[in-house]
């Protein structure tokens, strides 16, 4: 039975080379939509199928504490493009991907919560990649596009 204390390690490259972790970290969610169509016909259904193009996208959310949250706006302000690496700690074991990185990324929202007196704010980033690499336990890769 899995020990599932495994912890996910989120960071971002920058076009400069630069490697910087995100941390903390609330939540990172990718959403990956991987669209296609049946294609029909008159005489018979499922004729074919129709590929659109895949779409990449991603939320997160930092606390709005230390540098994180301001280092992510500066990104967004400059419509730089990063990459997001997600990839198990090394004393990880647990999780069913090695890692899963999504380049060329543009945020394309960014929305800090309200400061309250019991709690440090947080700041909520949406944006996009323009390509996705996955690599699993057994070191099967798979990239899109």
């Amino acid at each position: 039975m899995p020990d599932w204390n495994t912890r996910l390690a989120v960071s971002y490259t920058d076009t400069d080379g630069t490697t910087v972790s995100i941390t903390p970290i609330d939540s990172f969610a990718p959403t990956f939509a991987l669209n296609a169509e049946a294609l029909h016909s008159i005489e018979a259904t499922h004729l074919g199928v129709i590929y659109s193009p895949d779409g990449m996208t991603f939320t997160m959310t930092v606390k709005a504490i230390g540098d994180v949250a301001a280092k992510l706006t500066s990104l967004a302000l400059r419509g730089k493009h990063f990459d997001v690496v997600l990839q198990e700690t090394d004393d990880g074991h647990d999780w069913s991907f090695k890692s899963i990185v999504m380049t060329r990324c543009l945020i394309t929202s960014a929305g800090p919560t309200t400061a309250t007196p019991t709690g440090a704010p947080a700041a909520t980033f949406s944006g996009f990649s323009l390509a996705a690499k996955t690599e699993d336990k057994a070191g099967q890769t798979v990239q899109i596009p």
